[in-house]
């Protein structure tokens, strides 16, 4: 099914202008270390939602601790919703196929090339996640979407570089 959509994304990126050979040949040169830099971004990024949640959870609790010993009650509020976790989750499996990729682009192969395919695959499910979650919405779905589709253009073009 993968090869499937590759064959059809590739066939659409076909008619997009090309890219000077040595503007390839330089971001082929470049592309291991920014899969590096991008892998523990998106961790930082994963960590970061996660630290969010937990502080925005510590700062409500003791905001009910206060109510309730001043006679009030506390409300119920859990950032650590459904939508949260499965972000956080396609944001580590986002991260660990750039930095898996690291090597298979540092020696130019096709399995590199894969994992980088299936890194912006994940990219777009994750402006899907986003879309449905309180801290997203249509402008960030639509953020993914086209840094992917830029993505998805250079690393169709860097294709025949890799064996």
């Amino acid at each position: 099914m993968l090869s499937q959509l590759e064959a059809s994304l590739e066939g659409l990126f076909k008619g997009a202008p090309k890219l000077p050979e040595k503007a390839k040949d330089a971001i082929v040169q470049w592309l291991p270390w920014i899969n590096l830099i991008l892998g523990l971004l998106t961790l930082w990024a994963a960590y970061s939602l996660w630290r969010w949640a937990d502080v925005a959870n510590t700062i409500v609790n003791y905001a009910n601790e206060l109510s309730r010993a001043l006679g009030g009650t506390g409300v119920s509020v859990d950032r650590f919703t459904v939508g949260v976790w499965i972000a956080i989750g396609v944001l580590v499996v986002e991260a660990i196929l750039y930095l898996a990729a690291f090597p298979g682009t540092r020696d130019r192969k096709k399995s590199g090339w894969n994992l980088l395919f299936y890194a912006l695959l994940v990219n777009i499910v994750y402006g899907v996640v986003v879309l449905f979650t309180d801290y997203g919405g249509v402008g960030n779905f639509l953020g993914y979407v086209i840094g992917s589709v830029i993505g998805l253009y250079f690393l169709f073009q860097l294709k025949p570089k890799y064996n």
